[in-house]
This record gives C-alpha cells, sequence and structure tokens, in this order.
C-alpha cells in the first residue's frame, strides 16, 4: 500500500475508484431545485445526484488524521444527529434521571414527525432501552424527538443542549436544530467534528456504547433490523450510525477495532447507500493497519466550558421539513431538500499530493472578529483580506491556483429587487462581500448586471451576514443565475426578498 505524506501527516492511498467518490461534489441539479420535492427510493438516487462530499479517519489511540477530504467544510449530518441525542440520555441515565425501563411520552410533535419512525401515537409511551435500539436500528424520528421532549421539555430547547454539549467537546462548527437530523438549513457540522462526537461517545460511555452493535430488535411483533450494513460485513466495524437526506446525501459514522488498533471514520456525502458503504469499507480497511496498535497515548474525549457558537451558520428558513432522514430504511419514503445553501467558504488551499489523485487539505481559520455595525453594500473596487482558501478553490481532481485573490465588494446601499439570490451566511462581513467578489468573477454573464451585497442580521445570539445578489426581477432569472453559480462549485438558492 502506497502512502502520500501531507500536513505532517501519512495518509494511505486510496483505490482509484474511491479517490473519484472522494472529490468535492456539487449540490443537487438546478432542475431539482426548481422541482423542491421529490420521490424516489430511498436505495435508488437520481442519476446527477452530487451531494458534497467530506470523510475523515482518525486514529483513536494516537489521535493523527490517517485521511482527511473536505474535513471543515460545513455539512449536514442528517440522522447522524442522533449520535449526540443519544449522548445526552446516557448522560441523563447515568446521573440516574432515566432508567433503560423508564417510559418516554409520545407527544403529538414527536408523533407527526416525518418517517423513518415507528409510527407511535400521541400519549402512548416507550422504554428507554427500547427507544434507544429504536434509534440505532430504525433511525426513528419520532422517537428521537421524544427522547428530546423528555429530558428538555421541548425539542428546541433539547437542541440547544445538544449545541451547547457539542461545543464543550469542542465541536466548535457543529449548530443542532433538532434531534432527529430531519432537514434544518442550521442542522450543521464537519467531518471533524464527527470524528470528536464518534471518540467522545465510546470514551464517556462504554457501557451503553454496546447499543450500537446492534443488528435487530424486537418490538411489539415486528423485528427491525439495523441500516448499518457494515456490521457484521467489515472486520472489525463495530458501529455506528447512518444518515441521508437528500441535502446531505449519504452519511455514515463508523467506529473499528482489530488487532489492537482503533479507528473512527465518517464519509458525507455518498451518492447512494451502497456508495457511501463501499467507500467506508475500503476506508476501514486501508486505514486500520495503519493505526497505532500500542497502548492509547492520546486522551481521552473531555469535555470543557461553553465554546463559543460556531463561526458560521447556515442562514434561512427551511422551504420543506416534511422529509427523511434516514432513508436507509426498506420502505420507499419521500425526500426533498431545504433549498437552503451550504456555507462552503472554508475550503481548504487543496494541495495535489505525490503520488495520489486526491487534494488533501489545510484550514486556516479567518478573522474572528465581527464589525459593530454594517450596511447592504454594492459592487466596488477596495480590497479586503479574503475569507479562508479565497486564494485558492478545491478543484474536482485537484487544485487550482489563481492569479490573485478576488477583490471585495463595497459600495453604495443597494435596494433589492423582487429575486434575489442568497449563497450563503457568514460570520465576517469580509467573507461574505468577498464570496460574492469570487462568485460574479468566476461565473460572469448571468451575474454581470447583478447587484452583490450583504445583509446583517441576528440569528440565534450570532451575528450573521447573508451575501445576496439583486437585479432579478423575476423567479426564472434569479433560478437560470443560481444554477450557472452551481455549475461553478457555488451552492445558492433563489428567494422573494
Amino acid at each position: 500500500m502506497r502512502s502520500v505524506v501531507g500536513r505532517s501527516r501519512t495518509i494511505p492511498a486510496l483505490p482509484a475508484a474511491i479517490l473519484a467518490a472522494a472529490v468535492l461534489s456539487t449540490l443537487a441539479a438546478p432542475a431539482e431545485a426548481r422541482r423542491g420535492r421529490h420521490h424516489h427510493h430511498a436505495r435508488a438516487v437520481g442519476g446527477g445526484y452530487n451531494p458534497p462530499y467530506a470523510a475523515m479517519v482518525v486514529d483513536v489511540k494516537s489521535g493523527k488524521t490517517l485521511h482527511a477530504v473536505n474535513e471543515d467544510a460545513l455539512r449536514h449530518p442528517a440522522s447522524i444527529t442522533k449520535v449526540m441525542t443519544l449522548y445526552l440520555l446516557f448522560e441523563q441515565m447515568e446521573r440516574g434521571k432515566f432508567a433503560l425501563d423508564s417510559d418516554l411520552t409520545i407527544s403529538a410533535h414527536a408523533a407527526a414527525q416525518a418517517p423513518s419512525k415507528l409510527g407511535l401515537r400521541p400519549g402512548q409511551t416507550i422504554a428507554v432501552e427500547d427507544a434507544i435500539k429504536a434509534i440505532v436500528t430504525k433511525s426513528a424520528n419520532d422517537v428521537a424527538c421524544a427522547i428530546g421532549e423528555n429530558i428538555a421539555g421541548s425539542e428546541e430547547r433539547f437542541a440547544q443542549m445538544m449545541t451547547a454539549k457539542a461545543h464543550a467537546l469542542g465541536m466548535s462548527r457543529t449548530h443542532y436544530a433538532n434531534a432527529s437530523g430531519l432537514p434544518d438549513p442550521d442542522q450543521l457540522t464537519t467531518a471533524r467534528d464527527l470524528t470528536v462526537l464518534a471518540r467522545a461517545i465510546q470514551d464517556r460511555f462504554p457501557h451503553y456504547y454496546r447499543y450500537f452493535q446492534t443488528r435487530s430488535f424486537a418490538f411489539r411483533g415486528r423485528v427491525i433490523g439495523n441500516h448499518n450494513h457494515l456490521l457484521g460485513n467489515v472486520q472489525g466495524v463495530d458501529g455506528i450510525k447512518t444518515g441521508y437526506t437528500r441535502d446531505s446525501g449519504f452519511n455514515l459514522m463508523t467506529a473499528a477495532k482489530s488487532e489492537g488498533r482503533q479507528i473512527v471514520a465518517i464519509v458525507l456525502g455518498g451518492k447512494s447507500g451502497a456508495g457511501r458503504d463501499r467507500i467506508m469499507a475500503d476506508l476501514v480497511r486501508s486505514s486500520l493497519p495503519h493505526a497505532y496498535a500500542g497502548a492509547r497515548i492520546s486522551p481521552p474525549t473531555t469535555e470543557v466550558a461553553e465554546r463559543a457558537r460556531p463561526a458560521v451558520v447556515a442562514d434561512g428558513v427551511s422551504r420543506t421539513r416534511t422529509q427523511v432522514a434516514s432513508a436507509d430504511d426498506e420502505d420507499v419514503e419521500t425526500t426533498g431538500t431545504t433549498g437552503e445553501p451550504l456555507d462552503l467558504s472554508p475550503k481548504a488551499a487543496a494541495t495535489t499530493t505525490p503520488g495520489g489523485k486526491y487534494p488533501l487539505e489545510t484550514w486556516k481559520p479567518g478573522p474572528q472578529g465581527v464589525p459593530k455595525s454594517a450596511q447592504a453594500y454594492a459592487g466596488g473596487s477596495s480590497a479586503q483580506a479574503p475569507f479562508p482558501g479565497a486564494s485558492k478553490t478545491v478543484a474536482r481532481v485537484a487544485s487550482v491556483e489563481r492569479d490573485e485573490p478576488p477583490k471585495a465588494v463595497t459600495g453604495a446601499r443597494v435596494v433589492p429587487t423582487a429575486w434575489v439570490i442568497q449563497l450563503g451566511a457568514m460570520d465576517d462581513e469580509t467573507k461574505a462581500r468577498s464570496m460574492l467578489s469570487e462568485a460574479r468573477a468566476k461565473v460572469g454573464g448571468s451575474l454581470s448586471k447583478a447587484a452583490p451585497y450583504t445583509v446583517k442580521v441576528e440569528h440565534g445570539g450570532t451575528t450573521l451576514f447573508r451575501a445576496r445578489f439583486s437585479g432579478f426581477a423575476e423567479q426564472d432569472s434569479a433560478q437560470d443565475a443560481c444554477s450557472a453559480l452551481k455549475r461553478s462549485g457555488f451552492s445558492c438558492f433563489a428567494t422573494r426578498s
């Protein structure tokens, strides 16, 4: 097995077929964005489906990174969210507030959650142990919501607890909006953050972690199988969670042990359940032999005082929430899209490695300060510091150098037209303006008469700057321009101003 070295670490080279799947992909096709909602079998996503990809493998005993692609780019976790839901449940059980035979009551809100679900009715109860197994196997959204409500009184409050716990663990770019992972533009994480969670839940709750090894369980006359098909099929794999939404793609968090070696691995944005499983299986098989086999030298994952909110939070209102958090079910399910873009701005400066065909990435934090006041701006010429990675962009196969960073957007106030395009919401106005400048420079034509501007908003206690283009009188023209942006690698959506 060849290996390539990047960022002072050794990374096993992957087979060509897997490397091709590991390339950063564009978001869903523009025609799909117009349709809004789609009906398809969970295992057969249509052609042209290219969710944004990310992956990371970490050696648990040494703490070293064995593989990383887009590990700091924001992604939707989908049902991997439920690992944090169970983390908080395990914590409550450890404190004696719940026992395995405690009953959780199903509210009308929990019962109304979209599939995948057990289909429990309002007023019914489920034992904590059955709830854990329903999460691990069925990925039941109604049960996840009920767990949150029974712990915190409401799912909204529980999501705040989840976010606080994530930050305490060091998952600085993770933000939760619900307990299940059902589509929400503010449900965000990174592959790196999820490796932290994968290690933390094993370190903190080894006696409860065994539930993630559950292959199936019987519930009220039904036998429910686990969506994680790597269990029992890939040597060493002992958990932990799958996930899927249309916006996220097919996700998988995996832990594996073999011959004294231990890794955690994350794959986000697979094009299909089977494709995701193949990528993860190859990552496990290629990474485990390179993991450290001696006594653990990396410290266990511990909590610290609550950290700052994530630097970047996706902004906007979800267009449709009746969607599926885990499509690895056998049922035919209805899925859609939030219509909201992922903020992909913290792109790494990619480099093509000797002997390798995929980019290794190094993410460096950008300016952290947020201006006390800001306005909406039109295009101008004064230069500002670009957002992280602005001097380079992650190409589909290798890195592409630009001659100079994009010019920042400044100038006169813009009056939004009937329709506008939003690219994302940033924690720093300079980043938002630089994103707009880069987009206009790359796309040209359809944006030549559009006016870039930023809008300052307060979102969940965080100051954000929406990056938008004005200049569209009709929905079609805005959507056409957004389609051009997507073809150039940007995430966006058209909306009424």
